[in-house]
């Protein structure tokens, strides 16, 4: 078999690995020649993945069985525009503009009852209703929001370019410095934020993996570790039939799922929902570690008519936590000496901090991944709290 995945970034290479384990045979597309991704595919071609036509022109001829999706931001719609046009398995486009655009996202949500809060397109630095109408400006009335609000791009996915905004005077300062991206502006849900894990196949949604967060204070809110919830927990049920709900609203099918929740007064709130896997070394080693299940590995299986297995059997208790330290680093502990001191043993560890560096205080996740992380297992949130404040405290 051969399947095309489209975005070659280092976060490709867990499923190309995979997918050979398999004998699928992989062309990759990417627009930079020098993405890791291309190295590893039996067959690579650079292409810019925004330009939707010329990724459908260049993948035709290798007809490829289907797509494999790794963690791409806005141009997941180019994903289904070759699954439209080649006739391929899985997400439409259709399905990836729901999950790209977070404003038609939260027309289609709110409209069944499923996201309960006032949202507004953002376009030229001015706030629209609706109907596309300016509600908010120099000359328009003020728009109906309340405070806090988030500010955030409209298309793609992740933390890049989010303000959250305790008043409407900032919220004046923030519009006038975006007047060429389009946002959307609405209202803060207040809760805790979690992470899923899923995939949605003929038979319905499947959650693999909820993970409680751990981020820095506003404005930021940079997610830096998380923390698996047990399959017992009363949450994890709620989020689970809400998510069902979700997915049948936005029509998704047959693909793997990320979303972003908040555990608000109400119950669940999808901040955010995408039809492919969670980056950040999640679907390719958190969520495996919790649950024995590989995101990629399963869909592959799935995909060739294999036995295939979504649903986790029981979670581990763990916590993946990334390097958010900040500073000059004038000592950098190894795997062994951390260990030690923190009294665990590791299930992972990865640290690519060097002494002497200068490190800026976390602003999103690009600022952050490059650090690395590390993974325990243990009792419970605040065993596991304890032991990652010993090994940040290793860092001077």
């Amino acid at each position: 078999m051969k399947a095309a995945i489209i975005g070659a970034s280092k976060e490709a290479l867990h499923t190309i690995e995979k997918a050979h384990g398999y004998g699928i045979k992989i062309v990759a597309l990417d627009g930079d020649p020098h993405a890791p991704g291309l190295g590893e595919a039996d067959r690579s071609m650079t292409v810019d993945i925004s330009d939707e036509g010329a990724v459908i022109e260049a993948l035709r001829g290798e007809k490829p069985d289907f797509v494999l999706t790794v963690p791409i931001g806005r141009y997941l719609t180019t994903i289904g525009a070759v699954n439209d046009a080649l006739g391929l398995p899985g997400i439409t486009r259709q399905m990836a503009v729901l999950c790209t655009d977070k404003f038609r996202f939260h027309q289609k949500l709110n409209r069944a009852g499923l996201r309960s809060c006032r949202c507004y397109e953002v376009s030229g630095g001015r706030i629209l209703d609706g109907e596309g109408a300016a509600c908010f400006g120099e000359r328009a009335k003020e728009a109906p929001v309340s405070f806090p609000a988030i500010l955030k791009p409209r298309f793609g996915s992740g933390s890049r370019g989010v303000y959250m905004l305790p008043d409407r005077q900032q919220l004046k300062e923030a519009l006038a410095g975006i007047s060429g991206e389009a946002y959307v502006l609405e209202e803060c849900i207040a809760g805790e934020e979690y992470g899923v894990d899923g995939a949605v196949t003929k038979d319905g949604f499947h959650m693999v993996l909820l993970r409680r967060k751990k981020n820095t204070p506003p404005p930021v809110r940079q997610a830096v570790g998380y923390f698996s919830v047990l399959l017992q927990e009363d949450f994890y049920k709620q989020v689970r039939e809400y998510m069902e709900k979700a997915v049948a609203c936005l029509g998704l099918g047959e693909c793997l799922v990320h979303g972003d929740i908040i555990r608000g007064e109400a119950g669940p709130f999808l901040i955010e929902l995408s039809a492919r896997p969670s980056g950040h070394h999640l679907h390719d080693l958190f969520t495996p570690l919790c649950t024995g299940i590989d995101l990629a590995e399963e869909y592959m299986k799935y995909r060739m008519g294999l036995s295939y297995r979504f649903a986790p059997g029981k979670v581990r208790s763990m916590m993946i936590h990334y390097f958010d330290i900040q500073g000059r680093v004038g000592r950098v502990p190894g795997r062994e000496q951390a260990e030690q001191a923190a009294g665990v043993r590791f299930a992972a560890w990865e640290c690519h901090i060097k002494k002497g560096e200068e490190l800026k205080p976390v602003s999103d996740g690009h600022s952050l991944m490059g650090r690395g992380y590390f993974v325990l297992e243990g009792e419970d949130r605040l065993w596991l709290e304890e032991k990652a404040g010993t090994v940040r405290g290793l860092f001077f």
